[in-house]
């Protein structure tokens, strides 16, 4: 990457538009998104929430109807040829032919890509040698997904776009891809995903931005976003007790939850004066905020402003 180009991918102000007039529907609505070189950058968001609309002008497939993109310096419609050249690209679904064998695919894929990694290092980085003579029709879901990652890693790219990388792998495959990532990050490479998988962006990402109807929510490090957000403690039954500073008080039904920026100081405070007034807290739950709950409540619009 160059002095001058010093991001990866550069996002200002994406529109995407499908259809027109009284049908239209804004499905991208002016996300600004920095990738840096050498970083895993993970894009989450429900299903709807535009990851894929905007994932798919980054990698050229579509043009933005507003707003300017840049990856690798580089405008990914004009420029695709180069762009293809120095990224991989793993999507949701591809379409292999159901009668090559593992082997026959890679060798295939690699015929299209400028120096190609050797067919025998692909089989050996996905685990992929036991089944290179099977047919691709006869691969379970995982060890067609781990085929589609060998592609997207053929031609020693610099930017590599993931798309939901670890859908139907087991646990353990799901791990070797993890650490496949963080090889290629370590070597230098740039690594843009998506998952719904929080526990995989937790692990993974240096860089993590929500996306909401379009609009791209919270984003920051992990640590920065869960920083951000209230702990919760919550005990069966409603009290008259006098609350940490600064507590948010809410009942749910027959339990009361707090919400607390600091979650060991108010949980010490309200067993003090649980204490006091000789009351229990049956049912007493302390949870500190996690990207998972910072996740759900921002995709139930709780946070109400944008971040």
């Amino acid at each position: 990457m160059t002095e001058r180009n010093p991001h990866a991918v550069e996002v200002a102000g994406l529109r995407r538009t499908y259809g027109s007039g009284d049908d239209a529907f804004e499905a991208v609505r002016g996300v600004d998104l920095t990738v840096r070189p050498g970083t895993v950058h993970a894009l989450l968001g429900v299903n709807g929430a535009g990851k894929t609309s905007t994932l798919e002008v980054i990698e050229g497939l579509a043009a933005a109807s507003a707003g300017q993109v840049r990856v690798l310096g580089l405008d990914p419609v004009a420029d695709r040829r180069e762009v293809r050249r120095r990224t991989g690209v793993l999507l949701q679904r591809s379409g292999f032919v159901a009668d090559l064998t593992v082997r026959e695919t890679l060798q295939m894929w690699a015929a299209t890509v400028t120096d190609a990694r050797p067919v025998e290092e692909s089989l050996r980085m996905l685990d992929l040698e036991r089944v290179a003579d099977t047919r691709m029709r006869g691969l379970s879901g995982g060890e067609h997904r781990r085929v589609d990652l060998a592609c997207a890693l053929t031609g020693h790219p610099e930017l590599v776009v993931l798309d939901e990388p670890t859908t139907g792998l087991d646990p353990e495959s799901r791990r070797a891809v993890w650490r496949l990532v963080r090889e290629l990050r370590d070597g230098g490479a740039t690594v843009l995903l998506t998952t719904h998988y929080l526990e995989e962006a937790e692990q993974l990402a240096d860089q993590v931005s929500i996306m909401r109807a379009g609009e791209i929510v919270r984003e920051g490090t992990v640590a920065e976003i869960i920083a951000g957000h209230p702990s919760e403690i919550s005990f069966r039954g409603h009290l008259e007790l006098p609350w940490p500073t600064g507590a948010e008080v809410s009942h749910d039904g027959e339990t009361t939850v707090l919400r607390v920026a600091d979650l060991q100081p108010a949980l010490t405070d309200l067993l003090v004066s649980a204490r006091a007034a000789g009351v229990s807290l049956p049912m007493l739950d302390a949870r500190s905020a996690t990207l998972e709950s910072v996740f759900l409540a921002l995709a139930a619009d709780r946070e109400g402003v944008r971040a």
